[in-house]
C-alpha cells in the first residue's frame, strides 16, 4: 500500500494517507503509540457516526468488520480483505492515567482510499464499460491533491499505454463524490486473455492497480477479475510490466 504522511491543517492531528486495492490486506500505522498498546483506541469514521474498533488495546466484538481486524504489535490496525465500504478515516488515540481517562494528543489519523473496479453487463454487441473508482472520505476531493501529491487514475492496456487520456486527471466525479474513471470496450475475438488495468499514480509512479481480463468460453465472453494487486514497489507508468496471461 502507498502511505503518505501529511502536514495537517487540523491542530493536534498527525495525518497519513493509505491507498489500497479492494480484496487486499492493509496495515494502518499508529504514529502516536506509547510504550505498549494498552492505551491505544482505534475509531473509524466514514459516512456515518464514529465507530470504536479497538478499545484500550482490545478488539470490539460488536462491529461489522471485527472478524477482519487485528491489532499489530506496533499498535497498527490490520484489516483483511479490504472492501470498498472500508474507505474513510481511522483515528488512533492514546488514553493514559490510572483510569485511562486522559486523552494524550496528538491523535494519529489515517485516510484509507480504496481502489475498486466494477463493470456493466456485456451487451449483445460484445461491448462493456468498466468503472474504476477511488473511494475516499467525503472531505477529501479528487481535485485537492489527495494524499500530499496529486493522485491520478488511468486505464492502461497490457503494454502500459494510457487508454483514457482525456480523463487521466480524474476530473470526472461520480454522484457520490468519489473519483471515477470509465473505459468502454468493444470486445473482439483476439481479446481472449487480454488485460486492462486501472492504476492509481502519484507523480507518474504506479502505486496500486486492479487488473481485469477477458476469458472466452463457448460463444460469447465473460469478463472476470484475475488479480487485484497492490504494489509497494513503484514503477513508471510509461514502462510496461510483463503481462500475466491467464491459462
Amino acid at each position: 500500500s502507498l502511505r503518505c504522511s501529511c502536514v495537517s491543517g487540523t491542530s493536534g492531528v498527525d495525518e497519513t494517507h493509505v491507498f489500497i486495492s479492494s480484496g487486499e490486506n492493509v496495515s494502518l500505522p499508529c504514529n502516536n503509540t506509547l510504550h505498549d498498546c494498552t492505551s491505544t483506541t482505534w475509531n473509524y469514521n466514514s459516512h456515518s457516526a464514529a465507530v470504536e474498533l479497538i478499545g484500550l488495546g482490545i478488539k470490539k466484538k460488536d462491529t461489522e468488520s471485527h472478524e477482519r481486524l487485528s491489532l499489530g504489535s506496533d499498535c497498527s490496525l490490520n484489516i483483511n480483505n479490504i472492501s470498498k465500504e472500508d474507505y474513510g478515516f481511522y483515528t488512533c488515540q492514546q488514553w493514559t492515567g490510572v483510569n485511562r481517562d486522559k486523552h494524550q494528543e496528538p491523535d494519529a489519523r489515517v485516510y484509507l482510499h480504496v481502489l475498486h473496479v466494477s463493470q456493466t453487463e456485456i451487451s449483445a454487441g460484445l461491448s462493456v464499460t468498466l468503472f474504476c473508482q477511488l473511494y475516499s472520505y467525503a472531505g477529501v476531493s479528487c481535485d485537492d491533491s489527495v494524499g500530499c501529491e496529486g493522485i491520478q487514475l488511468f486505464w492502461v492496456n497490457e503494454t502500459g499505454v494510457n487508454l483514457t487520456i482525456s480523463e487521466s486527471k480524474c476530473n470526472a466525479l461520480s454522484s457520490s463524490g468519489h473519483c471515477v474513471i470509465t473505459l468502454n470496450i468493444t470486445l473482439l475475438n483476439e481479446d481472449h486473455n487480454r488485460e486492462w488495468r486501472c492504476e492509481v499514480t502519484q507523480r507518474d509512479q504506479v502505486k496500486t492497480s486492479v487488473t481485469y481480463t477477458i476469458k472466452s468460453s463457448a460463444p460469447g465472453s465473460t469478463l472476470i477479475p484475475v488479480s487485484s494487486s497492490n504494489s509497494e514497489t513503484t514503477s513508471s507508468r510509461t514502462t510496461a510490466a510483463a503481462p500475466t496471461k491467464g491459462s
